[in-house]
């Protein structure tokens, strides 16, 4: 039978030479919580084994058996019936009133211009403001590349790709896991009837963040790694494959396999050229990309201070307009931070990005909020934790 974590966490602090009391220090919860976790009679939390871990040097192995003692294996997502056949009837209607002339280059200019737009807003505003309008331009440029010859097919088709792997992100931001995979899927089959295998690759690495942000580090390295071999992606994907795969490790507290991973990815992404082609860059277009997620993933390897001083450094290239990545990173710096201890530096950054956090509605910056929640409950009575408290609640709470 496996060992228990209580058991696993005595074995690791006893064999560092560690007292409970030194240990409660460098971590920065109480010797009476911390005993009670020992004794079995409360049940870890992963934050807490993920600082034990990286403060005893156990290579993943607390963390593994934090997850084996919560006993919760988050289910592949399965598509809903009624909203692939919904979505399959949209998709695959022609546009009502008959062919229309074939578009000339300023229609297909609008159509990206249109695209461009949007994905400006969603960059700024809650996932629910955008969805319906780029569900239906996907209908518009399916319809129309269903009436009209190659080579202006294949462009549409193309487009029609990017707007649905967007349609995914913001399926995902909205916390409709299962229509974030859809899209996703459904966008690597637009663009392959296009011919571009690109975005073929970049949807495993879509599909990766799925499970990443289901806590699930196997299939996130399965399915980075799947990205980095099937098609033919360039440096940026193969970066982004990467940088995706080196998050799996760290989530399995995997240190020495996430600086492989992340060293790859720095390499691919100073190598990768401008893209110059007529359709949106793939994913996130946030400066420091490989940066910002080595500050992501030093949180989930236990290093909160590390992990809060490279996020200062990456969201220092953060543009105002940017909200939804200043909200993503702006609060994993301030869970950074409470982790390590500085709550007075956590509420004072948390204070600068939960105005962005409002702005945008994610669902996924929310998973975060919740835990910084949970942490900065420890310092209930601490002033800058009170202060902050009331605004924390409404963005955690708003409808």
């Amino acid at each position: 039978m496996a060992e228990s974590f209580a058991e696993r966490l005595r074995e690791f602090r006893t064999a560092a030479g560690v007292s409970l009391s030194e240990l409660a220090r460098r971590v920065n919860y109480s010797k009476g919580y911390l005993s009670k976790i020992e004794k079995g009679s409360k049940p870890p939390n992963e934050p807490l084994a993920r600082l034990c871990d990286a403060t005893l040097g156990a290579g993943g192995k607390l963390i593994e058996a934090a997850r084996t003692a919560r006993d919760r294996d988050p289910d592949e997502p399965t598509l809903d019936r009624r909203k692939v056949l919904t979505a399959g009837t949209v998709l695959g209607l022609s546009l009502a009133g008959g062919p229309r002339p074939e578009p000339d280059e300023l229609v297909m200019d609008g159509l990206r211009t249109s695209f461009d737009h949007l994905r400006a807003l969603g960059a700024r505003t809650s996932p629910a403001t955008v969805l319906q309008p780029l569900v239906a331009q996907v209908r518009t440029l399916h319809g129309l590349a269903k009436e009209n010859p190659e080579p202006t097919r294949a462009r549409l088709l193309l487009l029609a790709g990017r707007v649905a792997e967007y349609t995914g992100w913001m399926n995902q931001e909205a916390g409709d896991d299962r229509g974030a995979l859809w899209w996703t899927r459904h966008a690597a089959d637009l663009a392959r009837a296009g011919g571009d295998q690109e975005i073929a690759s970049y949807a495993l690495v879509r599909e990766a963040g799925l499970a990443l942000y289901r806590q699930d580090p196997i299939r996130t390295i399965d399915l980075a790694r799947h990205a980095q071999r099937v098609g033919r992606p360039g440096p940026r994907t193969l970066a982004m494959a990467a940088r995706r795969e080196a998050q799996g490790h760290a989530l399995a507290g995997d240190r020495d396999s996430y600086e492989r991973a992340m060293e790859r990815a720095a390499e691919l992404i100073d190598s990768a050229l401008p893209d110059t082609r007529a359709y949106p860059v793939l994913g996130s277009t946030a400066p420091e990309p490989v940066d910002l997620a080595r500050g992501w993933s030093l949180c989930d390897l236990g290093h909160a201070a590390e992990s809060a001083a490279v996020l200062t450094r990456a969201m220092a290239h953060l543009p105002a307009t940017a909200r939804r990545a200043r909200a993503r990173f702006g609060v994993r710096r301030s869970l950074a931070y409470a982790l390590s201890g500085e709550i007075d530096q956590s509420c004072v950054t948390l204070a600068a990005t939960l105005d962005d956090a409002a702005h945008v509605d994610s669902a996924t910056v929310r998973m975060d909020l919740r835990e910084l929640s949970r942490t900065l409950s420890r310092w209930r009575t601490h002033g800058a934790v009170r202060d902050i408290h009331p605004d924390l609640s409404r963005v955690l709470h708003r409808n």
